[in-house]
């Protein structure tokens, strides 16, 4: 990216919508901004087998596999505004596992672009079948859009939940509700 570029750009909206970029407060905004973004979309230059990092290994487990609470930031793609919440994660292995720490990880690289929930939700479903080839996948999703809290309808308690699920959690119903109710249990 572009950081002097981008810069500009920020300044040009400042003037725009009436602010004063010479003004103390903001003689640096721009350049803040700009790398502001860049950390914010730093997902579009990554590429999940770096994610990985060669952390799927073989192994026979064959229970369900689950982190939960993986808070994540992204921005939304319809008016570049944050939303925020949780995913929770779960997969069966069929042989292989992956490195707790890397779940979390791929869940950055996908919130770390321009989002909409519902395709993150699916991207990051995808992206565990494609590596690790499981029984099944099962993903939830729970954001606030500070674009509806912010703007638009102004509603600041609502929550929006998404799920993906693959394989075994949606061909058999106890699976999915045995990773339904493991989800919805309070912290340790």
């Amino acid at each position: 990216m572009n950081i002097n570029k981008v810069s500009k750009n920020v300044e040009a909206i400042l003037k725009e919508i009436g602010e004063n970029p010479n003004r103390e407060g903001l003689i640096k905004t721009p350049e803040r901004v700009a790398k502001a973004y860049e950390f914010l979309t730093q997902g579009y230059n990554q590429n999940i087998e770096d994610v990985l990092n060669g952390a799927v290994f073989e192994e026979k487990y064959d229970e369900m596999v689950i982190v939960k609470d993986i808070d994540f930031y992204s921005m939304c793609e319809h008016h570049m505004i944050p939303f925020f919440g949780k995913i929770h994660i779960a997969y069966i292995p069929k042989g292989k596992i992956v490195g707790l720490s890397k779940i979390p990880r791929i869940v950055d690289v996908f919130a770390r672009r321009l989002q909409v929930q519902e395709r993150m939700t699916q991207e990051i479903a995808d992206t565990l079948n494609k590596y690790l080839d499981p029984q099944g996948v099962a993903i939830v999703c729970e954001a606030y859009h500070m674009c509806m809290m912010m703007r638009g309808v102004q509603k600041q308690n609502s929550v929006t939940t998404t799920s993906a699920m693959a394989g075994i959690f949606t061909e058999d119903a106890r699976t999915r509700a045995e990773f339904l109710n493991l989800i919805s249990h309070k912290r340790v």
